[in-house]
């Protein structure tokens, strides 16, 4: 019998491609099934767009759009009358099982977070304590048992479908600034913009010394900084004191636009954010990460070899930090940013340098 089921991956845009494993998985077990997701973000949409594992994909914005709007969208998809709704790892934030529970799917299943207590019985049916030793990945594929499900696929590689428009616009760029002639290193100087997760960025004086060490000693190099409107004011001071070096800042406009110019890169380095995980899930060779306090095993770099610089100052004390509470990082600003601080320009030149053959 054909069910209908609800894939709820509302939280980190990253987070949503991470999902896409559980959504073929959900496929292999029910091939006659229908299968939506809902997601918050516009770039989580953009990870999903041509999946042909899902029947549709739903977006909405809580976080901006007005309470009203959301509380009347989110009613809306009761219409579909779901069988099975499926809040993917790592959604700890209440408001999740809120959502669904709103949705109204006659089985509810999600993860058990910290901050779960007894009205999670009146949000979810079934659930399974999360497991911070273990992938996302690995999390998410614990739920299937609670569906009737079990894991079926060989493999569980990050899915992302590019079409024609994409890879055509990445050849383009390529050619134009003539990137298969030299090793290409792409950077992120950003990261999340929610709760205080800004705070786990590498500072800005870091990264601005580092490319103008790196374009000195290898001026054969061409280095991409990648990101959005988030990352534009730093973008800008990076090109103005770098004019007349290959140091590039690609306009892209969405993530399959980044995802298919990321296969022109020799290296990526970045912390842990969307774009280390869409480099992961390109195959980057050389991925370097810069340890910040929110990486943990359940965020690794998926299925693709990666170089970590370690930060002495978090001495694997990350959950002390950060957990999928639904809470910010713990710290103060100062300590966060001393933190982070900790990591020095040498070190992570050094690693560059490495990679590069320099």
């Amino acid at each position: 019998m054909a069910k209908k089921i609800l894939v709820v991956a509302a939280a980190g845009i990253g987070d949503c491609l991470i999902a896409t494993p559980l959504i073929h998985e959900l496929r292999a077990n029910f091939p006659d099934a229908e299968i939506h997701a809902f997601v918050v973000w516009k770039g989580s949409k953009d990870f999903l767009e041509g999946n042909p594992h899902l029947n549709a994909v739903h977006q909405k914005n809580l976080v901006t759009d007005s309470t009203v709007d959301s509380f009347r969208y989110l009613f809306g998809l009761r219409r579909h009358r779901y069988d099975i709704s499926i809040n993917a790892h790592p959604q700890g934030r209440i408001h999740y099982r809120i959502l669904s529970r709103i949705v109204g799917a006659r089985l509810r299943v999600s993860h058990a977070y910290e901050n779960s207590g007894w009205w999670d019985r009146c949000l979810i049916h079934r659930s399974i304590p999360q497991d911070y030793t273990v992938h996302t990945v690995e999390n998410n594929n614990r739920l299937l048992p609670l569906v009737g499900a079990k894991p079926m696929l060989a493999n569980h590689e990050f899915e992302l479908f590019l079409g024609r428009p994409e890879t055509a616009w990445a050849e383009q760029y390529a050619s134009l600034h003539d990137l298969p002639s030299g090793p290409c290193l792409g950077v992120h100087v950003g990261s999340g913009g929610t709760k205080n997760l800004k705070l786990k960025r590498w500072p800005f004086p870091h990264w601005f010394e580092l490319i103008q060490r790196l374009a000195k000693k290898r001026p054969d190099a061409r280095i991409l900084l990648f990101g959005g409107p988030e990352e534009k004011t730093e973008h800008e001071e990076i090109l103005k004191a770098m004019k007349g070096s290959r140091v590039l800042a690609p306009a892209t406009e969405n993530f399959r636009q980044a995802a298919a110019l990321l296969k022109y890169c020799h290296a990526f380095l970045s912390v842990d954010t969307v774009l280390m995980h869409l480099a992961a899930a390109m195959k980057v060779p050389n991925h370097l990460v810069i340890e910040a306090p929110t990486l943990n095993p359940t965020n690794l770099p998926w299925q693709n070899a990666y170089q970590l610089i370690p930060n002495p100052a978090i001495a694997g004390r990350h959950l002390q930090y950060y957990r999928y509470d639904g809470g910010p990082m713990r710290g103060s600003e100062e300590e966060l940013k001393k933190l982070m601080a900790s990591v020095t320009v040498d070190a992570v030149e050094t690693a560059v340098l490495r990679v590069l053959g320099g």
